[in-house]
This record gives structure tokens, sequence and C-alpha cells, in this order.
């Protein structure tokens, strides 16, 4: 058992993978809850949890203003919450798939910065929804509304791959390779027609992240990082960096900047596959810099 708690200490914590690290805090904090929740509705009745009642109470972000200014943290919290076991499964899984493609490309130092945003983002477009549009309004939506789940923070990576590498190609059981741009629009879609449906709020969190997502990437190609330039605020970095843990060459090696740039800006337009040898051998020698 040791060795176990060992191993999960050392990857979240020890192995510099942030991904490990948020797929970490996300379980820890559905296990905390949900297993003394089982016992304690095993020794009293089932559908009576007050363990639930109260994480459900005040970490889910509520939409009603003056319960959110006496629940001023859910902002943050609500997006380690989920529930249910399908809840956590698939955004999990969906935050590994697409989070190695992002690290690949940008490095694993914009992961956590890019997560809380795009959850913050989801949090706001949520608020603004159903506090103005007369839709929510007319119903009173807001009073009895809450937001749980990391699917907002999730589709700013999602978002942000794709705005990234749009044409990057996976292999889906059923469908065969799909496009990133193709399979992002199908969801995308998706989480829009469900607006009208019993997950209105949900879904509207799922569009203000991969807002964030969309609006973070086209930042940083234009060399704005919002997530990478508060860790060095004082260090000048140029507009898009891609990195590897491989040591190597001296600096003679490595290719001038505006070469970067310029494939970084093909693989955004045209896919990692349109690069030339040369160039992906450039790519390759630029993501030894750091």
């Amino acid at each position: 058992m040791s060795t176990l708690w060992q191993n999960i200490h050392y990857k979240m914590l020890r192995s510099g993978n942030r991904l490990n690290l948020l797929i970490g805090i996300n379980v820890i904090v559905f296990l905390a809850i949900r297993i003394p929740a089982v016992v304690e509705q095993l020794l009293t009745h089932f559908d009576n949890s007050s363990i639930l009642f109260y994480a459900n109470k005040y970490l889910n972000m509520p939409a009603y203003l003056p319960d959110l200014l006496k629940r001023f943290w859910t902002p943050l919290t609500y997006m380690f919450m989920h529930a249910g076991i399908l809840h956590i499964l698939f955004n999990m899984l969906w935050l590994y798939w697409m989070g190695q493609i992002f690290e690949e490309y940008l490095g694993n130092k914009r992961t956590i910065g890019l997560y809380l945003m795009g959850g913050l983002a989801g949090a706001l477009l949520y608020l603004l929804a159903l506090n103005l549009l007369p839709a929510f309004t007319s119903a009173n939506a807001a009073q009895n509304s809450t937001i749980v789940g990391a699917s907002a923070s999730v589709m700013a990576i999602v978002v942000a791959t794709a705005t990234l590498l749009p044409n990057y190609t996976i292999s889906l059981i059923l469908f065969g390779p799909v496009k990133l741009k193709w399979l992002v629009f199908v969801i995308l879609v998706i989480d829009f027609l469900g607006i009208v449906g019993a997950n209105a709020g949900g879904e509207i969190a799922h569009l203000g992240g991969a807002l964030m997502g969309f609006v973070y990437i086209k930042q940083l190609q234009k060399g704005h990082d919002w997530v990478g330039g508060i860790a060095g605020l004082f260090k000048r970095k140029p507009r898009l960096k891609v990195v590897s843990n491989n040591m190597g060459k001296n600096a003679s090696d490595y290719p001038r900047q505006e070469e970067v740039d310029r494939i970084l800006d093909k693989i955004s337009q045209s896919g990692y596959n349109s690069l030339s040898k040369q160039e992906r051998e450039i790519l390759s020698r630029a993501s030894k810099q750091e």
C-alpha cells in the first residue's frame, strides 16, 4: 500500500506532469466526498446523504447572486467537483487525451493556467446567461441552479488544442480518422443545442470554456501569453515556443525564432502533417531550447 501511495505522490507532485496533478486532484476530491457518502447511506438509508448535500451546497457554484456572494469561493471549487462516476470519467479521459496533445506542442507550463481560466470563463458566461437572458430570468432559473464539473476547464484545453492544430488527426472507434477541427465543431454544436435542455447551465459553461481556449491560442499566436506571461513576468519570451525534455546541442545549432514562428503558424493553419522533413527537423531542434 505504501508503494501505491508513493507512486501516486510521485506522479502528482514530483513528476512535473501537470495533467497527472489535475486528474489526481479531481479524483481525490471525488473519492473524498463519495466514499464517506456511500458509507453514510449504508448506515442510514439511500438518497439522503448529508455529506453530499453540504458538499454540493458549499462547493458547487450557484447562479443566484446573493448565494454566490456568500459562497464566493465556488467559481474555483466547482471545477473540481463532479456529479457522478461517468461525469468524472469522461471529463478526465478528455483532459488526458487532449492535454497530451496540447502539452506535446506547447509544453506543460500552460496546462493548469488554461484549466483554471477555462473554468472561470465558463462560470462567468453561466452567471451572465442565467441572470440576464429573458428565457432564464422569466423562469427565475438562477435561484435554484448550480453548475458542477471540470467540463468548462476541459473544453478550454480541447478547443485550444483544436485551434492550434485544426488538422491534427485522431482515430475514433466506428468513425476512423477524424480531424480535431471537425470533432470539436460537432461537440460545440451539441453543446449549443443543449442550451434548451435540462442541463442548460452546464452547456453554457462548456461554451464559455471553449471560447476561452480559442481566444487564448489566438492571443498566444500574436505573442500574448496570458498564462506563461505570469510565470515569466520579467523574462522576455518569443511568441510561441515548442518544448521538450531532450537535452542537446549548443545555442549555435538552434534555428532563428522567426523560422519557428512561421512553422507554428503553418501547423495552426494546415496541421503537423503539412510540414516538410526540413521543417520538422527545425521544430525538433527548436524544442531543445527550453
